[in-house]
């Protein structure tokens, strides 16, 4: 399938509405936490067992990146958006049978790893043609794009609520929302696959900076640097510290105030998950527009060291005060969504444009990491302390503290970050500096 050229005129602007059809629809794995109350309920399940088809999810996105990004560098956008269609959809429909027959390792197998490996590849389908096609604005393209990724929850976790009361919150009403989200989602996808396009002869529209201007670093080479794994740790934590919140945000808030005179519904909690999708949204474009303004360093010292006082605040008041707790979540979930739109600026800054897909595609296995790594450490801790008798916000208080130092962790690989040595640049080619060096002596 070769990548669509665009034709003489078409507008830039047309592809990022084409990479959130895709981002809008896989970004539903952020509304996970709907399901989790109905399938333990139905399955007789614990929440460390809940999380795992979102954990598989998380962790076969990064993989699926880190391994697929060559693949989508070579074949182009709408190969890539049209393997995450297939993949993120039929994910759903194997998860919908596992469900209906009461089987759980279907529903993790379908939607944690075949449509995890949808996740993977369409998350990354459109980070490099939108960079070619904006190289002027780099933090505000990848932001519209991948604010989708973090939006989509807004879209489904009402929607998910709403079905699990019509359909009924045993396996088989579970059964037949997984069906109905599969074969949505299939049909909004094929709008990306069908918009998408790539600039003519791999030229943006904008004017690009030629092969002497600033860095240019081969995904191999990428690897190899101290920068790459700089920012690698710095992904890690950062994603740490939101997804931790974020898997579990339904039963989280529902139990920091079960035992105040003010308790959370079911429908509040769920209002709750679509209000940190929001805030994850608007913080892919407000903070990725911002790092155009500020440079990404700067406003990764935001997410990481501001991100940290958010968990504090939290950890010590935030059962005092639902106004605090949502105020504090909520800015830890922008930094979270924008520490995702912010990152293929980053490694642009730093590696140049050149297979910026690709070195993407490897950077996220952070993610596969922390999608692990996040979960595991909001779940486990929970489910020891309720077995320990405790109830309520003391559920957290120690994985909140965790997080804190994982974030100072982050902080700290970001300050390390230094230009690229040269000795990893991809030399311009000859011709190209012959012809620079004619027009400076003509000048």
């Amino acid at each position: 399938m070769s990548p669509p050229v665009a034709p003489p005129g078409w507008s830039r602007w047309l592809v990022p509405p084409a990479a959130l059809s895709v981002h809008l629809s896989i970004g539903q794995v952020y509304a996970w936490s709907v399901f989790k109350p109905p399938l333990e309920s139905a399955l007789g399940l614990s929440g460390t067992q809940s999380a795992l088809p979102f954990q598989l999810g998380i962790v076969m996105l990064g993989l699926s990146a880190a391994f697929g990004g060559t693949l989508v560098e070579r074949n182009g956008p709408r190969w890539a958006m049209t393997v995450a269609l297939v993949c993120f959809s039929s994910g759903f429909l194997i998860a919908a049978l596992g469900a209906a027959t009461e089987q759980y390792w279907l529903i993790v197998l379908g939607y944690g790893f075949v449509g995890g490996i949808g996740l993977g590849i369409g998350y990354i389908s459109p980070v490099s043609t939108l960079i070619k096609w904006f190289p002027d604005r780099p933090g505000m393209a990848t932001g519209i794009a991948i604010m989708g990724f973090g939006g989509g929850a807004l879209i489904a976790s009402p929607w998910s609520t709403q079905m699990l009361k019509s359909f009924g919150s045993d396996s088989s009403g579970i059964a037949l929302a997984f069906l109905v989200h599969g074969l949505t989602y299939a049909v909004f996808m094929s709008l990306g696959v069908l918009l998408v396009r790539v600039p003519r002869g791999e030229k943006p529209v904008a004017s690009a900076p030629s092969a002497l201007d600033g860095v240019q670093v081969s995904a191999r080479n990428a690897v190899r640097t101290p920068q790459f794994w700089c920012l690698w740790v710095v992904l890690c934590m950062n994603v740490t510290a939101g997804i931790g919140i974020l898997e579990k945000a339904a039963p989280m808030i529902t139990d920091f105030f079960a035992d105040t005179s003010t308790p959370v519904s079911v429908s509040a909690a769920a209002g709750f998950v679509a209000l940190l999708s929001a805030a994850n949204m608007a913080g892919r474009i407000g903070w990725s527009s911002t790092s155009d303004l500020i440079g990404r360093k700067n406003i990764y010292r935001v997410y990481l060291g501001v991100g940290a006082l958010m968990y504090a605040l939290i950890a010590w008041f935030g059962d005092s005060s639902k106004p605090l707790f949502i105020i504090c979540a909520l800015v830890i979930l922008s930094f979270y969504g924008g520490g995702f739109a912010t990152i293929p600026a980053y490694l642009k800054d730093l590696f140049g444009s050149y297979q910026v897909g690709a070195i993407h595609g490897r950077l996220l296995s952070a993610w596969s990491t922390a999608g692990v790594l996040g979960p595991l450490i909001v779940n486990w801790i929970a489910d020891h302390q309720e077995s320990a008798g405790k109830h309520g916000s003391s559920l957290y208080g120690l994985s909140f503290l965790i997080m804190i130092g994982l974030l100072a962790v982050g902080f700290v690989a970001n300050e390390l970050v230094r230009p690229v040595h040269v000795r990893h640049h991809i030399p311009a080619p000859r011709e190209a500096v012959d012809d620079v060096q004619r027009e400076q002596s003509a000048q």
